[in-house]
């Protein structure tokens, strides 16, 4: 049609900027885009937001920053394709000022929760606590707080700067509560080694009623590994997560394995290193390691080393120097299974 000179309907550039965007064909990309400039065709907004994403999922970042520049337009969707494709190249920096800009032509109440969470998460990237603060008042301000993707995000926001004090202000202010608000309460207080305080939280989560997932369980499983307890709250937690036919998850399996290790019980960490199979992740691989080399257990840390190997995995060179520092201490070789 082209070369006939006949116009080309809006729906067939909707259809190629769209088969760009999934295949991620970035030659076939930049071929269409050029098409698009040298005509002169003048897109409407919803099909330069696809453009910009076409250039996005073909990591033309530039180019869509040029594109979006030159936007005389722009509606959310615009604002939030950029805002998450500097989120995915790391460039935290320029996602907050597109939020910031993008708030000067909106009003908040008008986003969704989700691109609020991501502008937060940038925050804690970029360490700027202030802006933060500045995004928790006006969602005060405008009575939508309550939104639970919202508390969780600001429970884990003044978490990663050390506020508990803030983070738990958030939470008791919830009016409802679910698996992530509580998590991310159990996840700040096991950062800042209140192990008891997580267990206890753990334990209200079952009083309440409230759904346990995997990340629950990493979290909880942690504060074990710090409890001085010989491993009773772990194999407490070990029987819930079993009951709930999640022992078998990833991050339950690693948990698992690292608490056995640094509470000393190497052969309850086998077993369940065992458990996980050929399903399990290097994590495992490295918690298991780690277990023998804290319990002074040299040769099946580097048995297992190869056993990585052997399986095909890659060993990373900062867990060999670690193995290597404590084998070099002599009564490493003499440890025994607990």
């Amino acid at each position: 049609m082209d070369s006939l000179s006949i116009p080309i309907p809006p729906d067939i550039y909707a259809s190629l900027i769209k088969e760009c965007t999934l295949s991620r064909h970035s030659v076939r990309a930049l071929q269409l885009h050029n098409h698009i400039r040298h005509r002169r065709i003048k897109l409407s907004l919803p099909l330069l937001n696809r453009l910009l994403l076409m250039h996005v999922s073909c990591g033309h970042l530039e180019i869509a920053r040029q594109v979006f520049d030159q936007m005389f337009l722009r509606d959310f969707n615009s604002w939030a394709i950029m805002i998450v494709a500097c989120l995915q190249a790391g460039d935290s920096e320029q996602a907050i000022s597109y939020f910031v800009l993008m708030e000067r032509c909106s009003s908040l109440f008008k986003f969704p929760a989700w691109i609020i969470t991501c502008l937060l998460k940038s925050c804690v990237l970029t360490k700027n606590m202030e802006l933060g603060k500045q995004v928790h008042g006006q969602l005060l301000k405008l009575g939508v707080i309550d939104d639970l993707s919202l508390s969780g995000s600001l429970i884990n926001f003044y978490g990663n700067f050390k506020c508990l004090d803030d983070a738990n202000v958030v939470f008791n202010q919830s009016s409802r509560r679910n698996t992530v608000t509580w998590t991310a309460k159990m996840v700040n207080s096991c950062r800042e080694n209140q192990f008891h305080k997580v267990f206890d939280d753990f334990t209200e989560m079952g009083r309440q009623g409230i759904k346990k997932n995997s990340f629950t369980f990493s979290s909880v499983l942690k504060a074990c590994a710090g409890m001085d307890d010989e491993g009773m709250s772990g194999r407490q937690v070990h029987a819930i997560a079993i009951k709930l036919g999640l022992e078998c998850e990833a991050f339950v399996q690693c948990g698992l394995i690292d608490m056995y290790g640094k509470c000393g019980l190497v052969r309850d960490a086998e077993k369940a290193f065992k458990v996980a199979g050929d399903e399990r992740n290097i994590a495992c691989w490295n918690a298991m390691i780690m277990g023998y080399v804290h319990n002074k257990l040299c040769i099946q840390a580097i048995k297992l080393l190869y056993g990585m190997k052997e399986a095909g995995l890659e060993v990373q060179e900062s867990l060999i120097n670690d193995v290597r520092i404590a084998c070099g201490n002599r009564e490493l070789e003499h440890g025994k299974h607990s």
